[in-house]
């Protein structure tokens, strides 16, 4: 195995470029799908752990005793790693995955647990429990001759806790004196200088990281929307880099922002990268991000790369998202505090759609919409308490309305991993989070409160609807590509208007919105009933549809759903829907 490069000035990118060309981008990121996993929860390399059964939910919580080590399990590394995700490219093909999106990969500092991969030591090193720089390239180059593509989670905002405080306190604008960069153990043994040490295990890599002007040493945030108190604090024990100076126009990058600038486009070059998540991007300057977005695209395009992948991680509303991406150069924000919340309220029913829809103005197109739409995430940064989507008896019900608005609707689709297979997880209290970061793969903390068992299960009816809605997806441009209205509906074909709760509880019936490209519309419907079926009268186009017109069922649920509806001039045009219970229809 070759030996990690240590210091940004031993690169030479030029020794890099592959004899026949490095990947090409797609023609259009709108047509993929993402699939976002963590390393460490998704797949380790065994084979023969045997398929969950129903009765084997609630297996490592059968006695306190087990399901307090099931709990402790959590917060540490189980064991997934690159080449388990090697193993598992045809499960995500065959769902109708096209994109990975995988969590940081780079060495962690090992006096740390953090198995999510967010606090990295060194950036030019692949975390060991991982696998090795050959394992991530190897799966990069098999999931392109799969025809999928990788999009890897990056960090640059934060290196780990590669150093400690002589008095730890909040940011109050003022830089706090350091006792040292820490050692392998996480203790401040080391002088706080430029290139204080060569051991690969203690302060931070590439040596030129190692130098006090990179970071702003200046406390932790306390008010997480007080500006420059979130761009300058520590997020958390996570130190915070010093990027530069100046505004979005004239920006002059630090040497950290230089240097890390660099790793990544080492990264890019080494493993064929098709684009990178950016995290905690509501944490750096804009002149910073900006600056970093440009040289990378600059990169990867003289790799052949011209559509290299760009999308920011931003919390504090959509609106401050996508001002961000746009005036960054991003090609899309990912949105993680108010969206997906909102995405889960709207398949439940407990929010009117329109709240939803309204996300993207009617008729705008793809590209303008700028997000990526995820239903679950490993982070619910907003909520207390951490829940998937069919945690509640509710939401396990409605699981194939949600895939519908995450997949169907405006914005590059994300399916975070487990979901196809109805995990449940949910918690609170301190670190609450590694409830909704199950292991699909078995271990210590299996998904349902097991262990020892796998749910790769190509059977699972929620697989298999995610996959028919998937594939549908892709051989429709309209879905794909389409405009997007939210359509009125009708109980009885006279009065029209759009789904919304009353005062007795969650809108419970039809939610339907049509994707409308050139003159082809496509139809979606969905039934945010649990329990009962639902008929409704649904609003079409009257441009594209005529009286008598037909449209066919694509993707249809059965039990009452008919194959073809007819076009009557109701409200315009409209169509007469039946669902059964949760279920989902596309027509065209």
């Amino acid at each position: 195995m070759p030996k990690a490069p240590r210091r940004v000035a031993d690169l030479d990118l030029s020794t890099l470029r592959r004899p026949k060309g490095h990947t090409p981008s797609p023609k259009d990121w709108t047509d993929e799908v993402l699939y976002f996993l963590l390393v460490d929860r998704f797949s380790d390399e065994n084979s023969d752990t045997p398929l969950a059964r129903i009765e084997d939910r609630g297996n490592a919580m059968r006695t306190e005793e087990d399901a307090a080590r099931w709990r402790e399990a959590g917060t540490g590394f189980v064991g997934g790693n690159l080449k388990g995700i090697r193993q598992r490219l045809d499960y995500l093909k065959r769902l109708g995955i096209t994109a990975l999106w995988i969590s940081p990969v780079l060495k962690q500092a090992p006096w740390s647990n953090s198995y999510h991969g967010y606090a990295t030591q060194d950036f030019l090193s692949i975390e060991p429990r991982f696998g090795s720089a050959e394992d991530l390239r190897a799966l990069v180059d098999e999931a392109h001759a799969k025809g999928m593509r990788v999009v890897l989670d990056i960090i640059l905002n934060h290196a780990a806790n590669v150093f400690t405080y002589e008095q730890p306190g909040p940011w109050t604008g003022e830089e706090y004196a350091v006792k040292g960069w820490n050692d392998g153990e996480g203790i401040p043994t080391i002088p706080f200088q430029k290139a204080a040490t060569d051991h690969p295990d203690h302060a931070v890599w590439p040596q030129e990281l190692q130098d006090p002007a990179c970071f702003h040493c200046k406390g932790g945030i306390g008010d997480w929307d007080n500006d420059p108190e979130f761009r300058e604090g520590d997020f958390f024990d996570l130190k915070d880099f010093h990027h530069g100076e100046g505004g979005l126009e004239d920006y002059k990058p630090s040497p950290a922002l230089l240097a890390l600038t660099e790793v990544y486009k080492y990264w890019i070059a080494y493993a064929d990268l098709d684009g990178f998540r950016i995290d905690t991007v509501k944490h750096m300057d804009p002149g910073a991000v900006r600056y970093f977005s440009h040289a990378i695209r600059d990169f990867a395009a003289s790799l052949g790369k011209c559509d290299f992948f760009l999308v920011g991680e931003v919390t504090g509303g959509r609106g401050f998202a996508l001002d961000m991406a746009s005036k960054t150069g991003l090609d899309a924000a990912l949105e993680i505090c108010g969206e997906p919340a909102l995405l889960s309220d709207a398949a439940k029913g407990e929010v009117a759609p329109e709240e939803f829809f309204a996300l993207t103005p009617e008729g705008e197109r793809p590209r303008e919409a700028h997000t990526v739409s995820i239903i679950d995430d490993h982070d619910q940064v907003c909520r207390g308490s951490k829940a998937r989507f069919a945690a509640d008896p509710v939401g396990a019900k409605l699981v194939l309305p949600s895939f519908a608005l995450n997949t169907l609707t405006l914005g590059l689709p994300c399916v975070y991993y487990g979901s196809e297979q109805g995990f449940d997880g949910h918690g609170e209290g301190d670190d609450a989070e590694r409830y909704i970061r199950e292991s699909m793969f078995g271990g210590e903390f299996g998904a349902f409160g097991t262990r020892g068992v796998q749910f790769f299960d190509e059977e699972s009816p929620t697989y298999k609807g995610l996959a028919a809605i998937l594939k549908v997806r892709a051989e429709d441009p309209c879905l794909r590509r389409g405009r997007q209205y939210l359509r009125e509906v009708s109980s009885d074909g006279e009065e029209f208007g759009l789904p919304t709760p009353g005062p007795e509880g969650p809108f419970r019936g039809i939610v339907a919105w049509s994707r409308t490209l050139d003159r082809k519309e496509t139809l979606i419907a969905i039934n945010t009933d649990p329990e009962n079926g639902a008929t409704a009268w649904v609003t079409v186009d009257g441009l594209i549809h005529q009286p008598s017109d037909s449209l066919r069922c694509a993707f249809c649920p059965g039990e009452g759903t008919e194959d073809v509806v007819t076009v009557e001039p109701r409200n315009g045009r409209a169509v007469r829907i039946t669902l059964p219970p949760g279920g989902v229809a596309i027509y065209r």
